[in-house]
Parts: C-alpha cells; structure tokens; sequence
C-alpha cells in the first residue's frame, strides 16, 4: 500500500508497527508500542549515491559474534555521508544503521536502522539516489529485549548531529 504523502505512509507504519509489538507473540516487546519522535519533513532527503570499492566488513553486534556485510556505497545528503551495507547474511538486503548525538540519551545507545530491505523498508530509489527517511529510523529488537542479536551502527555511520526523528527509547 503507497501513501500519498510520507506522513501519511508514516502515520501507517506507527500504526502497523504499534499493533505487531501489542500483540506479535515474537515481538521483542509484547505489549507496549513505541514511542516516536513527531513527524518532521526536514528529515526526509533524497540522497545520491556514490559507489564505493565493494569492502567486506564485519559490524559489531549486540551478540557475541559480528555480522558480515558488504559495503558497496555511499549516500550522501545535504553535509552528511552515510556508507550503505549489503547483508550477507539471512535473506541479504540493503541495510543503513547509523547513530547519531541523541544515540543513549533520547534514543538507544548503539544506533537505529533507517533502511532494512530485507523487512521491506524502502520508501524510494534508483541508481543514483535513495530516500532517506528519518522519521521511519527505528530501534533493533535488541534495544527492547537482549535475548536478540543485532547488528549496531559502524563508526563510519555515526552523525554528529541531533536526528530528533523517529522511535526514541522507551
């Protein structure tokens, strides 16, 4: 189902997100709904991709062991640059985790996901650009349950900036 609008695309993610961590008996938090960030537009960007020497590399997790990934590009919107991931591992998929100057104190400590095609989350892109928004930037199920292994935001992902868009810690 495509929105209109983002807000509105977002309004339907919160909403369906909202109902899975309620009632999902695999949710990482059975009975509470997250909490977010008011949508804002400013966070939304069109970001152009720079292809990058395709680079192995393994991302520390919430787990005992890294996650293989492959790094393949670049996306770079307004003065910031973040490195885009493929996943090698189950099911493969684009992946964009990234921390930011909020990361352990508004929102969790060791980064959210912005992108995870693997799950379906993407909102646009072509060869040239990808959609980022930060609106839909949420917590890894590590953040609510530690029995979840997840991959966490590389140095190369981590803004200096405040991204006040998206989940926020509970």
């Amino acid at each position: 189902m495509r929105a209109a609008e983002p807000r509105d695309g977002w309004e339907r993610w919160r909403g369906v997100r909202g109902e899975l961590f309620a009632t999902h008996p695999q949710s990482p938090r059975v009975g509470a709904e997250p909490r977010y960030f008011d949508y804002d537009p400013a966070w939304r960007f069109t970001a152009m991709l720079e292809p990058a020497e395709r680079e192995p590399i393994l991302i520390g997790s919430s787990g005992d062991e890294p996650v293989r990934f492959e790094r393949f590009a670049r996306a770079s919107f307004g003065e910031h640059t973040l490195d885009v991931y493929w996943l090698d591992a189950y099911g493969g998929g684009v992946f964009v985790p990234f921390a930011d100057a909020t990361s352990g104190r508004e929102t969790y400590g060791a980064g959210r996901y912005l992108l995870d095609t693997v799950k379906g989350a993407d909102l646009g892109s072509d060869e040239r650009s990808l959609v980022l928004d930060f609106n839909f930037a949420y917590n890894p199920s590590c953040a609510y349950d530690p029995r979840w292994a997840c991959p966490l935001a590389p140095p190369a992902n981590r803004l200096q900036v405040e991204v006040r868009a998206g989940e926020l810690t509970s």
